[in-house]
């Protein structure tokens, strides 16, 4: 008898251990460990020297934005021109993985997870606040400007960081990533895109695909940690809990553990079903500030900054401030056209991921020109009601954002009827948007990571998901613990540079394999 049971135990030890062995011959042990070793060295090296680094960050991006500003806008400008040329071109019927291939998701799913996954949280965080920023600068209105006239421009300038040229990037490297392994059969990594030198080596390649893995995880990190703040600041200012660390670290460990939850369910359940909650929410609270603000004067603004955002594109996004003090420019156009280069991995994966069957025309109308269009529309009614908020009240709203931007949307909702209940909403779509930005992110992360699939269905190990997904948590825990947050997004920002040359580089790949 207890022969029998040793044997059983046994049995079942050595069936556990070669389901385990199974799961860890799917990951890529370089770029996983080598991934692992460097987030551990980087933030333990950030926080041990917390000032240093800090500075060094923030120095590097000063040097870069001064001395590489005119390559960035060039570059970003030169994606656009080169999306709207692919959309055109005689390339722009073919479809996504073979003439076959069938999309897996519906036009309305399909624009609803990739606008979550790769903008959504922002629009929240900046909708307000951005316009309010511009209209109280005075580095950027000439000398003796109308109300109205700062008003326009502070709206362009808004369209401007979040419009055509960050969806452009996304779009470029989006577009790279579906061919290169719908079409040509390649892993879902950076490295797909080249060929030559730089990947001939393999610790190029795992070079290549670790800076993605690393810029990925620590640009969700960071903002996981400044949107748990941006919660924990919008609770404590309505009086349902005070503003402390323990709080916010709650907060990050809700949504890592809801992020968890939708990883684990899978693409086509937790992060769809995530990304149409969203959707559904968003339209809820837009109508509402809609409705029941100053509706005349949203829609008379909103047609009027488009108007002149169209009119004055190409000054607007070529001006480099090259004849004057650069400081604004490094602080604002530089660094969002950094952090969406950072950021275009992660997203231009993911978008790739969920955009199998679509046509080249289609998979770019719908990844530049549609969430642009849902930007402009959003930023138009909160952008413009905002504006009438400080224009009927001079200051109240500038001058609560100077002291504290992560309050700044609350601070407006309260100028509303039902403000507790839209306060309430505004928060449960941040936390939402947060959780399918760290779901997305995870399961970027572990497609990048992830051994060579035979099948563009097949999903990532379930360890790389629950790894990468708890990592995020712990990640951000840490650096909020250590003070270290704003280092690392600096540092973050940093990599946008690299990550443009290497874009150049992919879209001139891919164009040349369209053209064989």
């Amino acid at each position: 008898m207890k022969k029998r049971r040793f044997i059983f135990n046994l049995r079942y030890l050595s069936s556990i251990f070669s389901r385990l062995m199974a799961m860890f011959t799917k990951i890529a042990p370089k770029r996983f460990l080598f991934s692992i070793f460097l987030i551990i060295a980087f933030i333990g090296i950030t926080l041990t020297n917390l000032k240093e680094a800090d500075q060094l960050f923030a120095d590097a991006q000063n040097q870069i934005s001064d001395s590489l500003g005119w390559l960035i806008i060039l570059l970003t400008n030169g994606f656009l021109v080169f999306v709207i040329y692919l959309a055109f071109s005689k390339h722009k019927s073919l479809i996504l993985g073979g003439p076959d291939a069938k999309p897996e998701f519906s036009r309305v799913n399909w624009i609803a997870m990739l606008f979550s996954a790769g903008l959504g949280v922002g629009l929240l965080f900046y909708g307000v606040a951005e316009p309010i920023m511009h209209l109280s600068s005075d580095v950027i209105h000439k000398d003796g400007a109308s109300f109205s006239d700062k008003a326009n421009l502070s709206m362009n300038l808004a369209y401007l960081h979040w419009g055509f040229h960050g969806w452009a990037i996304y779009g470029v490297v989006g577009i790279c990533f579906a061919y290169f392994s719908y079409n040509n059969k390649l892993p879902f990594r950076v490295s797909s895109f080249f060929s030559g030198p730089l990947t001939r080596n393999i610790w190029g390649r795992v070079s290549l695909d670790v800076l993605a893995i690393i810029a990925t995880i620590f640009g969700i990190a960071t903002s996981l940690g400044l949107g748990a703040n941006q919660i924990n600041s919008g609770l404590s200012y309505m009086g349902v809990i005070e503003g402390s660390f323990i709080n916010t670290v709650g907060i990050i460990i809700l949504i890592t553990l809801m992020g968890l939850a939708s990883v684990v369910l899978g693409l086509k359940v937790g992060i769809k079903i995530l990304s149409q909650i969203n959707i559904v929410l968003c339209i809820i609270f837009l109508s509402f500030i809609f409705i029941t603000g100053p509706t005349s004067y949203i829609l008379d603004g909103l047609v009027q900054n488009l108007g002149s955002y169209v009119q004055k594109l190409l000054s607007l996004s070529t001006n480099t401030q090259g004849y004057s003090d650069s400081s604004w420019q490094n602080a604002w156009t530089l660094y969002y056209y950094s952090w969406w280069f950072a950021w275009s991995p992660f997203v231009g994966l993911f978008i790739a991921r969920i955009s199998y069957g679509r046509s080249i025309q289609e998979f770019l109308i719908g990844a530049v020109l549609v969430p642009t269009f849902i930007v402009f529309i959003w930023m138009g009614v909160f952008g413009n009601a905002a504006i009438y908020q400080e224009f009927m009240e001079p200051s109240s709203l500038s001058t609560a954002i100077n002291n504290d931007i992560a309050v700044s949307l609350f601070i407006f909702l309260e100028q509303f009827p039902f403000s507790q209940a839209i306060m309430w909403l505004a928060i449960i779509i941040i936390l939402t948007f947060f959780v399918t930005s760290s779901d997305s992110g995870a399961l970027v992360t572990s497609m990048l990571t992830a051994a060579k699939k035979e099948n563009f269905k097949d999903e990532p190990p379930m360890i790389l998901r629950i790894i990468w997904a708890l990592s995020l948590g712990i990640i951000s825990v840490v650096l909020l613990a250590g003070g270290g947050i704003g280092a690392l997004q600096t540092s973050v920002i940093v990599t946008g540079v690299p990550f443009a040359i290497l874009v150049s580089f992919a879209a001139r790949s891919l164009l040349k394999d369209l053209n064989k």
